[in-house]
């Protein structure tokens, strides 16, 4: 439920306007300078959380691209929208109960966008289905992806055309264990060994990889040469070619098949390796009104969701999450992405937030249209800290020098501060929450939007660090 003290946000944000510093700090200034970038390229609100004076804004009101600092706002809603206790459930169902351990009917798997339905958790579910009587599964299984009503128009993001990368993966209600296999490279011996785990059938991986001199491994398996794609209708191949350096391990996680046939593939290994038999066919559809439900699995909390979305930036769980947010609330529009910004707007509407330059693709910042203002996210982040929740929240957030996408940053001020962090081609952001010296806590938020704005991290971090020294 959200809570009507946040009403109170937006007047104080009005009166802590009038009392704005338009300048950056020197020493960010300085900084953004050395790194060649305009003033006009950033947008700084540093806003105190007791609502009193002191506050510091720079270019605040103009609408920016955040990147994935928009997963605050995602991750909101879905905190207060959905709840903490809030729990992703996918269910197996038939038409009848088996009989003698045979299920003469389809087996259905109803899926509800779960962001972590691990292979793990697939194990277990598998576990309990048999523990429901199953042996045999003569029928076929059928994926049930209709929760989500996805529009056709949707533009996918591309960043340099890396789209065999697991933080590109689409979303889809019958997503599991993010559709990736994690490969494994060992140069250790005479010959490179690869493997991929789970071993999946529809799935080819070739290693063509020669052992070559000593190298940096490091260097190696940021730059591993890749070739990826279907080679027929049922086969997906994933090829590695070239050297690997002698005396190296390494692995990636890497995306393959789409959503349904790669549950499909993972459901039926995994029957197989749990003793199971079955017809191994797989159609799509939708679950039956009256079909019994034989095993379900539910998700970790939505507190412990929103911990991975933050801390790890996992673009796939917030659009899960933001998909999810549709189908549950925002029902009246045509398909469920609009559906979920139509969800996220009424919730921030409750709270007193209305943002007419806010606009949101996928909840994920992994987008060429999302839009919000410096001043907008530093309001949020003064609600969010007068929530009932306000501890699951800001605990969701990084802490720097310590965890997450923070880990390598400010480790001589680790711990405090909790940023979250969002990076495009040309977008550096930062936004979250700091403590100074004399103990008072901030929101701060930094967005630069620049062609060159990777060279603006030293400023960003100069940035969170003089709030800490204030």
């Amino acid at each position: 439920m959200i809570k009507s003290h946040y009403l109170k946000v937006a007047l104080c944000s009005a009166l802590l306007a009038g009392v704005a510093q338009a300048e950056l700090p020197a020493k960010v200034a300085q900084s953004l300078k050395a790194a060649g970038i305009p003033s006009e390229a950033i947008s700084v609100a540093i806003v105190p959380l007791d609502g009193g004076k002191g506050g510091q804004f720079h270019l605040e009101n103009q609408p920016r691209n955040p990147a994935s600092t928009m997963k605050l706002v995602t991750t909101w809603a879905g905190l207060h929208q959905l709840g903490p206790a809030w729990q992703w459930q996918s269910d197996l169902l038939a038409n009848q109960a088996p009989v003698k351990g045979v299920l003469d009917s389809p087996l259905y798997l109803r899926g509800k966008g779960d962001p972590k339905l691990t292979i793990e958790r697939m194990w277990l579910w598998i576990r309990d289905l048999k523990a429901a009587g199953v042996e045999d599964i003569r029928g076929p299984l059928v994926l049930d992806g209709s929760y989500f009503q996805r529009s056709k128009a949707l533009e996918q993001y591309d960043d340099d055309s890396e789209t065999e990368r697991a933080f590109m993966v689409e979303p889809d209600a019958l997503m599991s264990n993010f559709r990736t296999q994690r490969v494994t490279f060992d140069s250790t011996g005479e010959r490179v060994i690869l493997r991929a785990e789970p071993p999946l059938n529809q799935v080819r991986v070739s290693n063509q990889l020669a052992l070559g001199e000593g190298g940096s491994c490091a260097a190696w398996a940021k730059r591993v040469q890749q070739r990826m794609g279907e080679v027929s209708g049922s086969e997906f191949l994933v090829q590695y070619v070239g050297e690997m350096p002698a005396g190296c391990k390494a692995e990636r996680y890497v995306p393959v098949l789409t959503a349904k046939s790669y549950t499909s593939a993972l459901f039926w290994y995994l029957w197989y390796q749990a003793g199971g038999k079955g017809s191994g066919q797989t159609e799509d559809g939708v679950t039956p009104a009256k079909a019994v439900v034989l095993a379900s699995t539910r998700s970790p909390d939505m507190v412990s969701n929103i911990r991975d979305i933050n801390k790890y930036s996992n673009n796939l769980m917030a659009r899960q999450l933001y998909l999810t947010l549709g189908a549950e609330i925002g029902q009246s529009k045509p398909n469920t992405d609009e559906a979920g910004f139509a969800a996220i707007q009424a919730g921030l509407k409750s709270a007193g937030l209305v943002w007419p330059e806010l606009v949101m693709e996928n909840g994920s910042g992994l987008s060429r249209k999302e839009q919000i203002s410096a001043r907008h996210l530093a309001d949020l982040l003064v609600a969010a800290s007068r929530s009932p929740y306000a501890a699951e929240y800001i605990s969701s957030l990084p802490l720097i020098g310590l965890d997450g996408t923070m880990k390598k940053r400010l480790g001589d001020k680790a711990g405090e501060a909790h940023i979250k962090t969002g990076s495009l081609r040309d977008v550096r952001a930062a936004a979250g929450y700091v403590q100074d010296r004399s103990g008072k806590n901030w929101a701060v938020v930094a967005i630069v939007n620049h062609a060159e704005a990777a060279k603006a991290l030293p400023t960003i971090d100069q940035l969170i660090r003089g709030v800490i020294e204030k």
